[in-house]
Order: structure tokens, then sequence, then C-alpha cells
């Protein structure tokens, strides 16, 4: 071969010889076939792979390995928790069917399903979950799914999933929760019974920052559903932000379990802090904990643009769950695009910041937050 040949071609043939502790990466976005005939098994279901959009070694390892965490039997990987969240959605309702969404879900979620999935002929109704009789009353002959989070976004309330389950199965209706507050650590929705679960792997699964992932899991009906339209959308996830958010997921025990005992504490302090007006944080949530967010409503008299500057080595992010201790605003960020009617019935306001605790000492991170409350007060 010349050189301009030779330098394509000349690449290492991974063979079953090359046993590598941990799985490659297989950043490739086709795979190849020695004849038409092997070419002809895939669409055969011989030979599982094809081109990335349809799957890959590193994708598949991340739906199979949040499954199999969850207790679920199948799962797919996309490329963000809405992708996740959307995939599953439109793996049981389809245009001209209803959804029922509770009503203090995260600012994204609201936005696609009250105005996204329009363009779809999807509709969607919103109400209390903690009232079952608002729930029936948003009944239609066309209502195909309950949707909500494990703890809810940011108020941090946590579903009644036994109690959903039950009015499901009553309405002969299917059941969707995100769980990325929680984790499959803390709660196994689909092990109590709910039909969907989406994670945006973005946050605890993949735990470093550095990707943007999602993964619904479930039955194998619903899953292969989702997997479908996966590949006909084309939210699929790349090989190496897979490959990056399974090797994350390996320390989800580790980080949750620090980050969930330092949520409690934060919690515990700040509820005895004069200058804190509510501390949003369950109780009820797992006996492992109840979660790493603590969402905190500092008094009127707290400047908030002082607060936010005063917080250190604390960062502000629009977003959560990193081994940082971070803040964000509802307000201006998770929260923005909901209607200011939405805002205010769910108590979404100026002083309202929501805590994402990171693995960093406890004592640390509460001194850092009483020094900012402290700076914030109006003199």
């Amino acid at each position: 071969m010349k050189f301009t040949t030779k330098v394509v071609h000349s690449q290492l043939q991974v063979t079953e010889e090359i046993r590598s502790k941990t799985t490659p990466i297989y950043q490739t976005s086709a795979f190849s076939f020695s004849s038409l005939e092997e070419l002809e098994g895939f669409y055969e279901g011989k030979s599982p792979y094809l081109y990335t959009r349809t799957g890959n070694p590193n994708t598949d390892e991340l739906g199979k390995m949040v499954a199999e965490l969850e207790g679920a039997p199948a799962g797919v990987a996309t490329s963000s928790g809405l992708s996740a969240i959307l995939v599953g959605i439109l793996a049981v309702v389809r245009s001209g069917d209803h959804i029922i969404a509770a009503e203090d879900l995260y600012g994204g979620t609201f936005h696609m399903l009250k105005e996204e999935l329009k363009s779809f002929g999807i509709s969607t109704s919103f109400v209390d979950f903690t009232r079952t009789e608002e729930i029936e009353a948003a009944l239609t002959p066309q209502t195909k799914l309950l949707y909500s989070e494990t703890v809810t976004n940011p108020f941090m309330r946590v579903e009644n999933l036994p109690e959903m389950v039950k009015l499901a199965e009553k309405h002969n209706l299917k059941t969707m929760i995100d769980n990325t507050f929680a984790t499959p650590f803390l709660r196994q929705p689909f092990l109590e019974g709910v039909d969907l679960v989406a994670h945006s792997a973005t946050k605890y699964i993949g735990g470093h920052s550095d990707i943007t992932a999602g993964v619904v899991v479930g039955t194998e009906e619903l899953v292969q559903k989702a997997r479908e339209k996966v590949v006909n959308i084309g939210s699929n996830l790349s090989p190496f932000e897979a490959w990056l958010t399974c090797r994350g997921a390996k320390t989800l025990a580790l980080r949750i379990g620090t980050q969930a005992q330092n949520a409690g504490t934060l919690a515990n302090e700040l509820r005895s802090n004069e200058y804190i007006k509510k501390v949003y944080y369950p109780t009820d949530l797992s006996k492992k904990g109840n979660g790493a967010i603590v969402t905190i409503e500092l008094e009127n008299t707290c400047d908030m643009s002082t607060f936010f500057k005063s917080l250190g080595w604390i960062k502000i992010i629009p977003s959560l769950a990193g081994v940082e201790t971070t803040v964000s605003y509802p307000l201006g960020t998770s929260h923005r695009a909901l209607p200011k009617e939405a805002q205010e019935k769910l108590g979404i306001n100026t002083h309202v910041v929501r805590i994402s605790l990171g693995i960093e000492d406890g004592e640390d991170i509460v001194a850092q937050f009483n020094s900012a409350v402290v700076e914030s007060i109006k003199k």
C-alpha cells in the first residue's frame, strides 16, 4: 500500500483476545461488514450494530446499567434528560391523547408538556397530585398517562408513588416518573409499579458535570417503543458521553450518600436561621437518605444580589448534582419559562434558592451559607 492508503487503514483490529478491564470507547459513527450477507444479518437480528444512531455498545451499556440499578428489564440512553422524557412519553401517547401531569414539575418538563407536545397533537392537564380528586376530575376518555417526579423540582415534594400507581391501574393508565433527584440509590419507582422511569443522567448518574445525557427504563415493550423513537427522531447519545456517564455512575452510591448526609445537615442548620423563611427538604424519601437538594426561601430583609455574591467558593450554576456544592436561582433559570401565575401558585419568587449539595465537608458548607446569609441582611 502507498502511504495515503496505509495511513487510512493502519488501525488496531479489536479481537476477543484483547480483554480490556473497562469497556472500550466505540467512537464510531458506523460499523463495517465483510460481506452483503453479513450486512443482511443485521436486519435479520444476527448482528447488533449497524450505525451508531441505531445502537452502539457504549450507549447500550448505559441503558442496561441504569435499568439494572432501577430493577427494570430494559433501558435506552438518550441525548439529554428532556429527550429521555420525550421518547418515554411518545412510547405511550400519540396524537389525540391526553396526559395528566403534576403541576409542580421542573420548568423544562412543564414547558415541553404544555407547549411543545401541542405540535404532536398531545394535550396535558396540570393538577395538584396531592389531591386524588383533582387527578380524577381531569380524566378524559383520551387520557393515557400520569406523569410526575419522585421528588419535585424545586420544592422537594415526595410523590406518593403507591397512590399514583393504584390510581393508574384503576383507570387503565400508564405511569411515568422522573427519578433524577432521588436516583435509584434512594428510590426505585419501577419496583413500586411505575411503568417508565426517566433520568437526566447529566445529574447524579454521570455525577461530574461533564456530560449531557438521559436514560429511560421500564418494561421491555415500552422501552422498545422508546428506542424506536430515539432512532427515528435522532435523539441518540454519543458513545464517548455514554462511556463517561457509565464511568461516573460507578461512584453513585458513594457520592449520593455523602451528598444526602450534607443536605440533611444543612437543612437542619438553616431551619434555625432567623433569616430563612422556609426550608424545603423531605424526611420521607428513603431509609438511605432524603436526597441531595435543599431549597430555601430567604426573608425579604435579605438582599439577594448580595447573598449570591457572598457565597465564596459555592458557585452559581443553572444545574445540579456535581461533586461541588452549588446554588441555582429557579426564578431566573429552571422555572423562568413558567407563566407568572404558575410561578406564583408554586411559590417560586425572588427569594427562593435551590442548593445542590456536594461532597465537601459538611461544616464548611454550613459555615459558608450562614456567612452569606449574614452578609445579605439589608443594613
